[in-house]
């Protein structure tokens, strides 16, 4: 059934719907995993490798619920080759990390997350500058192609409604509820303004983790969501919907509990398992090459797939000697060569199994 929106103010609804045993318990462990994560995160000294790497792991995973599908080895390599011909998925999905770089660097500045920053988010994504929806004829349809949720179709509406939004993100005082709470409420609230032609999903998303930020729960926007969403897709979207048709706010706060502690607990795994494979070859490749330094080691946590120039920039070496170092650490058996047209590349094999998720 298409359903009409009844989109009254978040700061209506009633805090203490919500403390129900299932969702209590629920928030209690989402902000005990959450607060570990944060801190796991501080233990890597260079924020950057992770930016570098968990940001496009969130950026696979989100373009994936989009049905944006792409391999670590066609994004690793796109990052490595820009100008090579590629799957154009890829392109997207790199487009997807550079929209949260540019959230992330509006929300620490201004401590804010505003309307204004999430057009600039959306640009970003889609490479253009078509802003709100102004036209009527959005409408969201099932599997089946039926349509069962129409947004607001009114251009002043959607204004209206994104302003409201935008005071319930930013201001302390109108709502009492925990912040985790919140970001469901305001993830399932922009969803359903849908105020884009395009890009509303992947949007959505990288609000939630910029929200984190702005909260300060997150230092840094390396909490992949998007992990847990495309793997339990079809709740995902039938709880969304039935907020809609039934007003279940409940379920899909739990769910979205969920998602944090889980994509929490993964990260914390996953940050452990870089900080071991950072540790141990610092300790190998300092024994046996002369030279070791933090800034080559940067380089290789931060790239999957490295490549003359990457070093030659980092450590600002000659081309002659990047290409020497890389060719020792092959041979020695830390990184494997390879060859795409007549350039070369040099991949991190422990690296590129823990972010895609491989066991040794």
């Amino acid at each position: 059934m298409n359903r009409q929106p009844d989109l009254q103010a978040l700061e209506r609804l009633d805090p203490a719907r919500f403390d129900t045993p299932p969702i209590l318990k629920q928030l209690v462990a989402a902000h005990r995993r959450l607060a570990e994560f944060k801190g796991v995160v501080a233990t890597i000294p260079n924020r950057n490798i992770l930016i570098s790497t968990l940001g496009l792991q969130e950026a696979k995973d989100s373009s994936a619920i989009e049905n944006i599908v792409t391999t670590h080895d066609e994004l690793f390599r796109d990052t490595t080759f820009p100008d090579a011909p590629n799957n154009p998925a890829v392109k997207e999905v790199l487009r997807y990390r550079q929209a949260l770089t540019v959230g992330f660097e509006g929300v620490r500045k201004a401590g804010l997350l505003t309307v204004n920053q999430i057009i600039a988010i959306q640009a970003e994504l889609e490479q253009n500058k078509a802003g709100l929806r102004k036209l009527p004829g959005t409408a969201l349809k099932d599997g089946a192609g039926r349509v069962v949720y129409t947004p607001p179709q009114n251009p002043d509406e959607i204004v209206t409604l994104l302003g409201q939004l935008e005071h319930f993100i930013n201001d302390p005082d109108a709502s009492t509820l925990d912040p985790l709470i919140k970001m469901a409420l305001i993830h399932h609230r922009f969803e359903s303004i849908h105020p884009f032609y395009d890009g509303n999903g992947r949007s959505g998303r990288i609000i939630n983790v910029l929200y984190l930020v702005q909260q300060g729960l997150l230092d840094i926007p390396v909490l992949y969501l998007s992990r847990h969403i495309v793997r339990s897709k079809a709740d995902y979207y039938r709880l969304l919907q039935s907020v809609r048709d039934a007003g279940n706010w409940e379920d899909w706060v739990l769910y979205m509990l969920t998602a944090i502690e889980r994509t929490a607990l993964d990260g914390i795994g996953t940050i452990h398992a870089m900080r071991a494979l950072m540790q141990d070859l610092k300790q190998r490749i300092r024994a046996h090459y002369r030279f070791y330094s933090q800034d080559l080691i940067n380089n290789l946590m931060s790239h999957p797939y490295t490549k003359i120039d990457f070093i030659r920039r980092d450590l600002k070496v000659s081309r002659l000697t990047a290409t020497r170092y890389l060719d020792q650490l092959a041979d020695g058996g830390f990184l494997h060569k390879q060859k795409i047209g007549r350039s070369n590349y040099y991949v991190n094999p422990p690296l590129f199994r823990i972010l895609a998720g491989e066991s040794d």
